[in-house]
């Protein structure tokens, strides 16, 4: 009888044992000696955030620089002392801007973060987001999408491209570069990040009865000389662009070529300080670019304070992926130090102190950001850049952080 209960209650054992490890389950949870609960990415002195970042796709130069910013975020933030008596730790992987990659590694990085401090582009994102939601992983996607913010562990820091452009195309009109009734072309990558950029664009022009001439493109279509031939021909009197900085390229030189010459407007990721030093260099005179994140040339202290750290550290040439990936560390050291006040860093954890967070500041890296509404983009404010090859980063700002008012009045698709 004794071995026959001893049997029952060791099949009891290993049947919790299996139900703990099921898909979906955070970790097992602890507490420490000072009462903090912890679970996965977290030990007695580390906690590790990953970063699944693009270090050989089409957006290597932006990946690398956004992984250099986290870098020197975690650097700084350890030095003054990490969190809960902690250290942060990195775990970096290149899924080279490749869904099916991601997906592939996602599972071997997992069960060691607690959260992620990069997630890199929007089809890797959309492949992973499930995932996300299943284990309970907050992440800050390097992908500004809005369809994304039905996900409560998506922490997307600064707006989204949808605002972006919105915000973009009313810098323009204001500039007297396009007015109501204008026809306008917006060239975009079929997925989540060309068509949540295009939901700008659509806003805007049914705002300002402009014409808007749509044109779908792939990511890895090169040269648009033939798309920008088709806008001359529709009577465009200016291009917006959700592509990557070599369609970007090819964009700004076909519109000089055939003569068309009117302003081109791109969000945060289509530029790339090595178009400076292309075929296309002289034809970027044209180019307007908005992104929330400051460039890295920005005269203001805490830019200037990383740009100086990164100059110290780095050799590659910089760009404002930097400023962005430190930004994004602020408000995961402002998530995490919420979450030790808290006494719970684990995943669940660190999901409510992302939506008890406000008022994340970077000292204008990236604006005030207010994480509490769900659905809602965290800011509306950009920055207005053009490229410039004697700025340190190849942009300078010409209009500080401002927020149209189109774009207050701007809905997002999961917006409470």
């Amino acid at each position: 009888m004794k071995r026959t209960h001893l049997a029952a209650a060791l099949v009891a054992v290993l049947v919790l044992s299996a139900c703990s490890t099921k898909a979906g389950d955070s970790g097992s949870s602890g507490s420490d000696s000072s009462g903090v609960k912890t679970g996965k990415g977290v030990t007695a002195t580390e906690v590790t955030l990953g970063v699944m970042t693009d270090k050989s796709g089409v957006f290597k130069n932006l990946g690398l620089g956004v992984t250099q910013g986290n870098e020197l975020w975690a650097k700084d933030f350890n030095a003054a002392g990490g969190v809960c008596g902690r250290q942060v730790k990195l775990e970096e992987v290149d899924h080279g801007y490749k869904a099916d990659t991601a997906k592939t590694l996602y599972p071997q990085i997992e069960p060691k973060v607690l959260g992620f401090v990069q997630l890199l582009g929007s089809p890797v994102v959309a492949a992973l987001k499930q995932n996300l939601a299943s284990d309970k992983t907050t992440a800050a996607p390097a992908s500004w999408s809005s369809e994304l913010l039905d996900n409560p562990y998506v922490m997307i820091v600064g707006t989204t491209y949808d605002l972006e452009i919105i915000d973009g195309l009313s810098y323009l009109q204001e500039q007297g570069l396009v007015k109501d009734g204008d026809t306008i072309g917006h060239i975009y990558i079929d997925g989540e990040y060309g068509k949540n950029g295009l939901r700008g664009s659509q806003f805007y022009a049914k705002k300002h009865s402009l014409t808007l001439k749509e044109v779908k493109i792939t990511s890895t279509d090169s040269d648009l000389t033939n798309v920008v031939t088709g806008l001359k021909g529709a009577g465009v009197k200016a291009i917006v662009l959700t592509t990557t900085p070599t369609q970007t390229g090819s964009t700004v030189g076909a519109n000089k070529a055939l003569g068309l010459n009117v302003p081109v407007l791109g969000n945060n990721p289509t530029f790339d300080p090595a178009l400076l030093k292309s075929p296309a260099a002289g034809a970027l005179d044209k180019l307007t670019i908005v992104a929330s994140s400051v460039p890295f040339s920005a005269d203001l202290p805490k830019a200037k304070d990383v740009a100086a750290k990164y100059k110290a550290a780095y050799k590659e040439t910089p760009n404002g992926g930097v400023p962005y990936g430190y930004a994004v560390g602020e408000v995961w050291g402002a998530v995490l130090k919420k979450a030790c006040d808290n006494k719970d860093l684990t995943r669940e954890g660190i999901a409510a102190a992302l939506k008890q967070t406000t008022s994340a500041s970077t000292d204008n890296l990236v604006a005030a950001l207010d994480f509490s509404k769900p659905g809602t983009p965290a800011t509306r404010q950009v920055y207005a850049a053009t490229p410039d090859a004697s700025a340190e980063g190849g942009v300078k700002y010409v209009k500080p952080l401002f927020e149209a008012p189109e774009a207050k009045e701007y809905v997002a698709p999961h917006q409470k």
